[in-house]
């Protein structure tokens, strides 16, 4: 079936200020009907099933340390949907109007105190905006890269925010795998970073 004959309609069925869900009623391929649902930061016309265009809601940061680039900068957050902490890379939304570097360069000192120089090489398309989760949100992320400098700090962190900054070398980062609670992101950046070399710790980002 085409994909513009899938849809028959869009309720949204929450009024909250960062999320909502929404309920697609939809045709099987089979032309039967039924209802599907998902989670957007969206609104109206500018949802992406409507605009099918995939603009970052947010962004991540691998960021390496400058000194040393066998140490790698993570977040250990609290999540309150699995109600733990959980490790991460930093992350945070991009602002209206914002660019990608600029919203990685605000949340890298927001989350973790330390200033991020972006490094620009290897492929482009590798930070192209990348889905997270597309059977329950048409969220999209995309991925920033750099080096850190200065102390870990939580000065500048929201009070709804409730985290603390962790600099991972190889084998912790290892361990984290075997034994923590790690999101998806976060462990697949950890792999790249364990087979890395000090010497071009960005070498995974040239085809």
């Amino acid at each position: 079936m085409d994909r513009d004959n899938k849809y028959i309609g869009v309720k949204k069925m929450t009024n909250n200020p960062f999320l909502n869900m929404y309920d697609v009623t939809a045709r099987k391929r089979n032309g039967d009907i039924f209802h599907y649902y998902f989670a957007s930061r969206g609104e109206g016309d500018d949802l992406k099933c409507f605009t099918r265009e995939n603009n970052p809601e947010g962004i991540m940061i691998y960021a390496v340390c400058r000194d040393n680039p066998e140490k790698i900068v993570l977040v250990k957050q609290y999540r309150y949907p699995i109600n733990d902490f959980v490790y991460e890379m930093p992350a945070g939304l991009v602002d209206a109007g914002e660019s990608m570097e600029k919203t990685a360069r605000r949340e890298f000192l927001e989350e973790t105190g330390m200033t991020l120089s972006l490094y620009e090489g290897g492929e482009k398309a590798l930070r192209n905006a990348f889905y997270t989760t597309v059977g329950l949100t048409d969220e999209s992320v995309s991925i920033l890269y750099g080096y850190a400098q200065g102390e870990p700090s939580g000065k500048y962190l929201e009070t709804t925010e409730d985290m603390e900054v962790v600099i991972a070398d190889k084998e912790e980062a290892k361990r984290i795998l075997r034994e923590e609670k790690v999101a998806m992101k976060c462990a697949q950046s950890l792999i790249h970073f364990i087979q890395s070399s000090p010497e071009d710790p960005f070498a995974f980002l040239r085809f």
